[in-house]
């Protein structure tokens, strides 16, 4: 009996130590985290194992999902259940894959893009400098996903591009 415990000890201390080898992103759940609708974002994130030829990496925060380099920063980090965005003019409004997104520049080489029109809303932070964020959004698990929260409004009259974005974006 005691070698059985002494076997099963050894195991889980194994166990324990490999597990402790991952690079798990550590991200703080969004508000509405818990909305049942993100339960249906997380679950069409499972599809999306690789998101601009990086690998998706474990999160420790409900809701959320990063992709990136073992080990190193994250490229592309989604949250769920972010503050849902009034109308603004100060962000740019652009509609992508059937999303309306406003885009925050204020942060280059980081964009953030949180989906417009959608309750609970998604966001999606993107290190444009180790990722084309067009080659994120276009993801199709990335826009099934996000498109699972049903849309209840839309953009008024969504922007053309400007120059500076369409780079960002990878255009």
């Amino acid at each position: 009996m005691l070698r059985r415990f002494a076997v099963a000890a050894v195991v889980l201390l194994g166990t324990t130590l490999l597990g402790g080898c991952a690079s798990t992103v550590h991200l703080e759940p969004a508000e509405d985290a818990n909305n049942p609708l993100c339960a249906q974002v997380s679950v069409g994130l499972q599809n999306a194992g690789s998101v601009a030829g990086k690998d998706r990496r474990w999160t420790d925060a409900q809701a959320t999902g990063a992709w990136g380099d073992s080990g190193g920063a994250s490229a592309v980090i989604l949250r769920c259940g972010v503050t849902v965005p009034a109308p603004t003019s100060e962000l740019q409004c652009v509609t992508l894959e059937g999303i309306d997104w406003l885009v925050d520049a204020t942060e280059t080489p980081f964009l953030r893009l949180t989906t417009y029109g959608r309750d609970p809303a998604v966001q999606l932070y993107i290190d444009t400098g180790a990722v084309s964020s067009n080659d994120v959004i276009s993801n199709r698990a990335l826009v099934g996903a996000i498109t699972s929260v049903p849309a209840t409004g839309k953009c008024t009259a969504p922007d053309a591009l400007d120059e500076d974005t369409q780079k960002l974006l990878g255009g």
